[in-house]
């Protein structure tokens, strides 16, 4: 064969890989989430972005129950890097309702456990952006049979969501061996996503944990993939404030106030 032909042949073998990992359609995505580029724009936008298993994303490899999935989202490696944690995203690529909440840690650490709807099988990941404005990303992918967004919820079946609404329940537990105490809160809320025929979206759109002085220990803004009757765990540093105030509101218009001790 002429010798010029096969050096054509290698280089144009060459160019056809190169030209396959820029036109990557995900857009790099170690999860491989067709979603994955437009979500970028939308959160990150330029900003510098890196996927990294310093941000840990832990929920189940197949959700037995996709109105309850529960997930933990960690970002405590991140803490001395780049001015520290400014605001976590948690989303879920392939539901009707991509983002489940956003979370500023502020005098909280980086972690945060609950429970989610799932519609489909999906990667589900936390966006991590530190005070330098850069991006960080982890990512699990989970299976689940599906339609955990377009059923109702227990409570809106049987009726019963109106007679707690906003009700709240909270406790500190000691955390010795991470030198923190966890608190883990409960507000009774149907979170509704809209989805289900005949019932519109209602859900709690904003928390925030404040000292006796006022001041903010996190801020957090559910959305309506969260599961209903919102069980939130938080770590929180020790020693610290001992009465604290949780406020929000859902989208309705519906306000949470009640006192939390330690």
């Amino acid at each position: 064969m002429d010798r010029r032909k096969i050096l054509w042949g290698v280089l144009a073998g060459t160019a056809a890989g190169a030209w396959a990992k820029t036109d990557d359609p995900t857009g790099g995505d170690p999860l491989g989430s067709m979603q994955w580029p437009d979500l970028r724009k939308q959160y990150a936008q330029d900003a510098p972005l890196r996927f990294t298993d310093e941000v840990l994303v832990h929920t189940p490899a197949f959700a037995d129950d996709a109105l309850n999935v529960p997930l933990q989202v960690d970002a405590r490696a991140l803490q001395a890097q780049g001015g520290g944690v400014a605001r976590m995203v948690v989303v879920a690529d392939r539901n009707p309702i991509r983002e489940v909440l956003s979370f500023e840690p502020l005098r909280a650490l980086p972690l945060l456990a609950f429970r989610i709807r799932l519609e489909q099988a999906s990667p589900i990941r936390c966006l991590v952006q530190t005070r330098d404005g850069h991006w960080h990303v982890g990512g699990a992918m989970t299976q689940a049979a599906g339609g955990g967004c377009t059923v109702p919820g227990v409570t809106r079946a049987d009726g019963s969501w109106s007679k707690t609404l906003n009700q709240v329940h909270a406790r500190f537990f000691s955390n010795v061996a991470a030198g923190t105490r966890r608190l883990r809160l409960q507000i009774m809320h149907p979170m509704d996503t809209g989805l289900v025929a005949g019932v519109p979206a209602l859900y709690i759109e904003q928390l925030e944990l404040l000292d006796a002085a006022g001041e903010p220990w996190w801020r957090l803004q559910p959305r309506e993939p969260v599961s209903e009757n919102p069980l939130i765990t938080f770590e929180m540093p020790v020693p610290g404030a001992k009465i604290f105030r949780l406020v929000g509101q859902d989208n309705n218009g519906n306000r949470i106030d009640a006192q939390v001790r330690a």
